[in-house]
């Protein structure tokens, strides 16, 4: 026989045995599965199945590849399973891995499908800086009075954020464009949809979504509250592609959402308003409070260096000439107030932002200002995508903005004329040094924020 260090399958039929130092094909793959077995090393095979039905496989193993004994049934909980095994009695053990429809019958139960702990997760009173309990910050919490958060509501928000059950062929979660790792945004210049088509925006970073005063969502501010933004991309045809009506079926059949709504709302009933309660929940207990910036809050600035010191006097316009970057981006979440802004990306407009949503010109090239918190992790920026790092931002401020009838007054100069910074190289280098204190790296790997289901070992 010959040896192969991995077989990969997929399709709807197909059988694949893999074996320590033999690998020879042999079992069934469902529908819409792929499925690779693997040598990892002398002693160890590893399996991994990827399988948006979510069903379960059997694996076997054999000595003579007559006699096969079931090793377990694993369950695929959300698109992706990985488990390893090991040859404790050595030589050859060969291993197979396969779906039987008669097979299905582990349940979905809280235990099972998500890793959650003991005691939850401290969602409802996370620790901040003082200053987020007086205006100005205050003021730009957008929480309702109906919709506060809760732990339970929050780990609830947390499981279907993750889930791929949200999008109509279990492929695309909201984390799918939501990455932790890039501060909740999309490294890609547009996301990517359920059926593989491309989206027309940036998918903004989530970080400290709470705090925005003007409570609207979407870079044109279609959504009147974060409640009613949840909803929406599960309905878009381009990205989730999903009716309401589907979901709450979807969910209703899965005991451990049951389980999850019980805790949350005090009943297993499941709606399209819990979901968007839950999910609103936990995307503002996306908080960011640990950045070198806070650091340097409470000591004077004296843990950055001398390159970002100076950076963070230009952005607060306390060099001469001032640079208006706080004007857009003020308070310690780096947020506008009441303001909405046209930048000078373009004209004539490419996109109109507000303005194609209220049919009102004056509004046409505005666009919501996200928090700069995270920054240097939600590349690429504006709503387009279409600078790929801090330094062309920068750039672009400093000498790129373009007239245009709506270009907001603080970018404006002598004359009406775009405003040109006209800083020097070494300026626009600690304007960005200053934007990357703004990077909290503990966000990008809290356990409470991250994908809590069971993918295998």
């Amino acid at each position: 026989m010959k040896t192969h260090p991995a077989l990969h399958f997929a399709g709807r039929s197909a059988v694949l045995v893999a074996v320590f130092k033999i690998t020879v094909v042999s079992a069934q793959i469902s529908t819409n599965a792929q499925l690779c077995l693997s040598q990892t090393n002398g002693g160890t095979m590893s399996l991994s199945l990827s399988n948006s039905g979510d069903q379960v496989w059997v694996v076997q193993s054999s000595s003579n590849l007559i006699s096969w004994a079931t090793v377990e049934n694993v369950k695929v909980f959300n698109g992706t399973y990985h488990r390893s095994y090991t040859n404790g009695a050595k030589g050859n053990l060969f291993y197979r891995a396969f779906y039987d429809s008669t097979q299905q019958t582990i349940s979905d139960t809280t235990a099972n499908v998500l890793s959650l702990p003991a005691t939850s997760y401290n969602y409802a009173s996370p620790s901040l800086p003082a200053s987020f309990s007086v205006n100005p910050i205050l003021a730009e919490d957008n929480t309702p009075g109906n919709d506060p958060t809760t732990d339970a509501g929050a780990t609830l928000g947390r499981a279907l954020f993750y889930d791929k059950r949200l999008s109509t062929n279990q492929t695309v979660s909201c984390a799918s464009c939501h990455v932790q790792a890039n501060g909740f945004s999309d490294p890609r210049q547009f996301s990517v949809g359920y059926n593989g088509s491309l989206g027309t925006r940036n998918a903004m970073g989530l970080s400290n979504a709470r705090w925005y005063q003007r409570k609207k969502f979407f870079w044109d501010e279609r959504a009147a509250t974060l409640e009613d933004q949840t909803l929406q991309p599960i309905q878009n045809p381009i990205e989730m592609g999903m009716t309401l009506s589907a979901l709450t079926n979807r969910l209703a059949a899965e005991p451990y959402y049951t389980n999850l709504f019980a805790a949350a709302f005090g009943s297993t009933v499941i709606t399209t308003n819990r979901i968007s309660f839950a999910l609103a929940q936990f995307v503002r207990s996306i908080v960011s409070t640990q950045s070198k910036y806070d650091i340097g809050e409470t000591v004077g600035f004296t843990n950055f260096t001398a390159q970002e010191n100076l950076g963070r006097q230009i952005f607060f316009g306390q060099t001469v000439p001032p640079v208006p970057c706080s004007v857009c981006h003020a308070t310690d979440n780096f947020v506008p107030t009441t303001t909405l802004n046209n930048n000078g990306l373009e004209y004539p407009y490419v996109d109109l932002g507000v303005g194609g949503i209220t049919g009102v010109a004056a509004q046409d090239g505005l666009f919501k200002v996200p928090s700069l918190r995270n920054i240097a992790l939600t590349a690429p920026y504006m709503h387009d995508g279409r600078f790929t790092n801090l330094a062309q931002v920068v750039a672009f401020y400093n000498s790129g903005v373009v007239s245009n009838p709506n270009l907001s007054p603080p970018l404006l100069g002598p004359g009406g004329q775009p405003l040109r910074l006209n800083l020097s190289a070494a300026q626009q280098a600690a304007l960005v040094a200053f934007l990357n204190t703004l990077t909290d790296t503990n966000l990008v790997t809290d356990p409470k924020l991250s994908d809590p289901f069971n993918y295998g070992n």
